[in-house]
């Protein structure tokens, strides 16, 4: 996969001021604000679950930043296996604490202790379609949950709010799939293996203007309660148990998009955001 050395349990974090440097410019322009932080034991090790928000880069260095801020707590992140043998990229989303998204990688990760984040949508969340816009796609996984019951691990789910609106959508998977190029390249098995099906197409958008600069959205962050599993250990091959689990992480993170959905429309915008694109509620 690459010769990258990822460590697991010998990992030392960023310093909180090295993370302040690196997304210094990042939340002076999308103002980033988290609340929940109270539902969050530093002391008791948590699978924190999430959102993955469009094109998947601009939030989730703010989320671990604001969260390492508040609470100490600096979680690894399972990543999708595509970023680690990616020249330099690799290398630092390694360095900020990612892994190769396995099982074996999260009870890894879990028997040392450590806080854990995955974003079940993987891919193909970030590589969302016009009428995916704040929803969750995750298809039909199941795996999170069946780490966090099998470790006995407290589920914290998350949600991210604004990221997706940074951008428009111009041209998406399905423009892709349904078009004689995507078609062509789809239908050959190869290709459409490397693409996973077109789920890896990422979508064209544009930011300010016809731009890649993106609009000045403000981005929010919530943490909700944690949802307890230990009781549950044992059943984690029960497909039912499963899905039940998986149903209350994405109905409790569903739910928070909503509030803070509700609760940003009251909030004033300044006058350059909105010269900048963000919404204007």
């Amino acid at each position: 996969m690459s010769d990258i050395e990822i460590p697991i349990e010998d990992f030392r974090p960023p310093s909180l001021r090295t993370m302040a440097r690196v997304t210094a410019l990042q939340r002076r322009y999308f103002a980033a604000t988290l609340e929940g932080a109270e539902n969050v034991d530093p002391q008791r090790p948590g699978l924190f679950v999430g959102n993955h928000a469009l094109m998947g880069v601009l939030d989730s260095p703010l989320f671990v930043y604001e969260l390492y801020r508040q609470t100490g707590v600096f979680p690894r992140s399972l990543g999708d296996h595509f970023h680690f043998p990616t020249p330099v990229w690799g290398k630092l989303v390694t360095r900020f604490g990612a892994v190769p998204g396995t099982r074996e990688n999260c009870r890894r990760l879990m028997e040392s202790g450590q806080h854990v984040l995955v974003f079940p949508g993987g891919a193909r969340e970030v590589a969302k379609r016009r009428d995916e816009i704040n929803k969750l796609v995750w298809k039909k996984r199941t795996g999170f949950v069946y780490m966090a019951i099998e470790q006995g691990f407290d589920i914290i789910p998350f949600a991210s709010l604004g990221c997706d609106e940074a951008y428009d959508i111009v041209y998406d998977g399905d423009d892709f799939a349904n078009g004689w190029l995507g078609k062509r390249l789809l239908g050959n098995d190869k290709v459409n293996s490397l693409m996973r099906g077109g789920d890896l197409f990422m979508p064209l958008v544009k930011g300010i203007g016809p731009t890649l600069l993106p609009k000045a959205e403000p981005f929010h962050f919530s943490i909700g309660k944690p949802i307890p599993t230990a009781h549950l250990q044992g059943q984690e091959n029960d497909p039912a148990v499963l899905w039940q689990l998986r149903e209350q992480v994405s109905d409790a993170i569903t739910s928070m998009l909503s509030s803070m959905d509700e609760a940003r429309k009251a909030q004033p915008r300044p006058l350059w955001r909105k010269v900048l694109g963000a919404r204007k509620h």
